[in-house]
């Protein structure tokens, strides 16, 4: 099942087209694309069993964030052992995690406005979005958690993120508003063949930045829900970036940063791919989303 935030509002896409929750079920279920993951048992049982007809077109530019408004955004660094290896560090013991504010969360379609001089960064991500509340689950258990997969960018200001004697500013630095591109929709893990491995790339205009598949994980999602579980509960509808791939600008030489004008391009096997074009936040309002 593919489940997405049309216009704000929850749909169930077919190849058809779109289903407007709400209608369907009659007023069962809300609009509201966050509140599904409260129910997300419930609604999988309704939408497996009932008779949809898709009514509605698809616009993909009127695609937001799938879970738009999260009670946890939670990621994961040094999560590719290239991209360890090209940052200069060692091989992580256990997942590295940081946070990143809900208020940076787009969707698919939507600018990344940067400031004129700054170093801003892409980063490729496969995204899990939570199921239900989840405390010491065991690796082998983890799929049983996650409502389903999309595409994310981890943009980051890397001179904001490293500024100060420490690198105190971390997830500041990757929550600046549209910093958080996510969709164009989800995608439930029985659909993928393997939701542990999936091809995922990063395009800058034509010019392709990160490959790699998701199987070259140090942690993979099932890992990493595992552990996080341990430490504090994850939440109904919680978001999880999960790494990027090696091939991020500030690790070239010259390093490279994202300028207007640009179109960044960000695909995930079986799931889809989102077009964020890069502004100037000059000539440009703080991103929104529907």
């Amino acid at each position: 099942m593919r489940i997405a935030n049309l216009n704000g509002r929850l749909h169930i896409l077919t190849a058809d087209g779109g289903i407007d929750v709400e209608s369907a079920s009659k007023g069962v279920f809300s609009a509201d694309p966050q509140a599904i993951y409260a129910r997300w048992r419930e609604f999988r049982d309704w939408a497996t069993g009932a008779e949809l007809t898709a009514t509605v077109a698809v616009d993909l530019n009127a695609l937001g964030p799938p879970a738009p408004r999260p009670p946890q955004v939670l990621a994961v660094g040094l999560n590719y052992r290239e991209h360890a290896i090209e940052a200069g560090l060692d091989i992580p013991d256990e997942p590295v995690v940081f946070t990143k504010f809900p208020s940076c969360l787009t969707g698919p379609a939507s600018d990344v406005a940067v400031e004129p001089g700054s170093w801003t960064d892409w980063e490729v991500e496969l995204v899990a979005v939570i199921s239900q509340r989840a405390e010491h689950v065991p690796a082998e258990d983890a799929w049983n958690y996650v409502a389903g997969l999309t595409v994310g960018q981890d943009i980051s200001d890397r001179l904001l993120q490293f500024r100060g004697p420490q690198p105190q500013q971390f997830d500041l630095g990757k929550s600046r508003p549209g910093f958080g591109p996510t969709g164009p929709w989800i995608v439930t893990p029985d659909e993928l063949s393997d939701p542990d491995d999936l091809t995922i790339t990063c395009t800058l205009d034509d010019e392709q930045m990160q490959k790699a598949s998701t199987k070259d994980m140090i942690f993979s999602i099932p890992q990493i829900v595992a552990r996080l579980s341990t430490i504090l509960p994850l939440l109904p509808g919680d978001v999880i970036f999960t790494g990027t791939p090696a091939g991020i600008g500030a690790t070239m030489n010259p390093p490279r940063w994202l300028t207007p004008g640009q179109t960044l391009t960000s695909h995930v096997e079986g799931i889809g791919e989102m077009h964020n074009h890069i502004v100037s936040t000059s000539a440009h309002s703080p991103a929104r989303s529907p």
